[in-house]
């Protein structure tokens, strides 16, 4: 579909600098801009590319000034970046927006589906689940017994939840990713390990996005609780019985060991990983490939393996940096003492 400037400008309650009747049917990155696609420019580097590129519309703060004749038509709104998301938000729901149960889904008869569901072909939808209004589950997904799943979520191919897990509003789970599956528990005896059967289920709130392939294991008793609001990227781990608090944010292959209780508003870099039984305080950061073995405490930023505060890791870095010379300096050292005894 195509769209006028005039058109997307009354979306946004913006203004139009230009022909308000020229259309786009795409987007485009503002070095890389063809006729007939929107960019933005929000980032002051980017500016000289405004003046170039061949990109029909160009979103734009309101305060912009140019210095050069612009051939684009603009549209001036408060934040261009924020007005771009929301019109990707506007094209990306209009592409999501399937119905329907393919014909050769597996549904059993007990599971309860909301109104204007999209259920792929393979979809396996297990005894008493209940789907709410809007889900999209795309094909080849498995949804185990009881489970619960709330409005407006989107499974995409190859997800499977296992039994009882409850899943909340507005959620997102990328291909691959797997809810509820076994926590890693056994008992030794000798050279033996037996199974302990992981009773629990994983319970995830609304507007959590879960990243391709990632794991989040049932508790052996009780529930995983992954809170409100968070968005775990691809490749993590989460072990049995975690919780983890609102508004978190993990990047790829961060590992959460078993009991682990994480706060609000944390942030993980990739590859970070925590040992087990710790607690982890509000507006924590975690930096990549660290190593947590130690409880840590609110608004803390840690980096190194074992993890310590960012700052004392920066010092003991430049320290580290140094260790060559210092160690010709000590056996400098070493030599001269050696000389003066032998001179004593």
């Amino acid at each position: 579909m195509e769209f006028t400037a005039q058109q997307i400008a009354d979306v946004l309650n913006g203004t139009v600098d230009g022909n308000p009747n020229v259309t786009v049917n795409n987007f485009s990155k503002i070095e890389e801009g063809q006729p007939g696609t929107l960019t933005f420019l929000a980032n002051p580097k980017y500016e000289s590319y405004i003046y170039q590129t061949a990109a029909s519309i160009v979103l734009v703060n309101s305060d912009f000034s140019p210095t050069s004749p612009v051939g684009a038509t603009l549209i001036r709104v408060p934040n261009a970046y924020k007005a771009l998301a929301f019109l990707l938000e506007i094209v990306d729901k209009s592409r999501k927006n399937k119905e329907g149960i393919g014909s050769m889904s597996d549904i059993h008869p007990s599971a309860r589906i909301g109104e204007k569901c999209y259920i792929g072909n393979f979809s396996c939808i297990g005894e008493n689940v209940t789907i709410g209004s809007n889900t999209k589950i795309y094909p080849h997904c498995y949804i185990g017994d009881g489970v619960n799943i709330g409005d407006n979520c989107i499974l995409y191919p190859h997800v499977a939840i296992y039994n009882d897990c409850r899943i909340g509003d507005n959620c997102i789970f990328h291909a691959g990713a797997i809810i509820g599956s076994d926590g890693f528990g056994f008992a030794t005896e000798g050279d033996t390990y037996h199974k302990i059967p992981q009773l629990g289920n994983v319970v995830i709130e609304d507007d959590v996005e879960i990243g391709a392939n990632t794991t989040i294991d049932r508790a052996v008793m009780n529930s995983t609780i992954i809170h409100k609001g968070v968005k775990i990227d691809n490749l993590v781990q989460i072990a049995h019985n975690v919780e983890i608090g609102p508004n978190t944010a993990m990047a790829a292959q961060v590992g959460i060991s078993g009991s682990v209780k994480i706060g609000r508003n944390c942030r993980f870099g990739g590859q970070s990983g925590l040992a087990g039984h710790l607690r982890i305080g509000d507006n924590t950061s975690i930096s990549a490939q660290a190593g947590v073995i130690s409880d840590i405490g609110e608004k803390q930023t840690v980096m190194g393996a074992p993890a310590v505060p960012s700052k004392s890791f920066m010092r003991s870095y430049v320290i580290y940096n140094r260790l060559p010379e210092m160690y010709r300096a000590i056996e400098k050292m070493k030599s001269e003492i050696e000389q003066l005894k032998k001179q004593l």
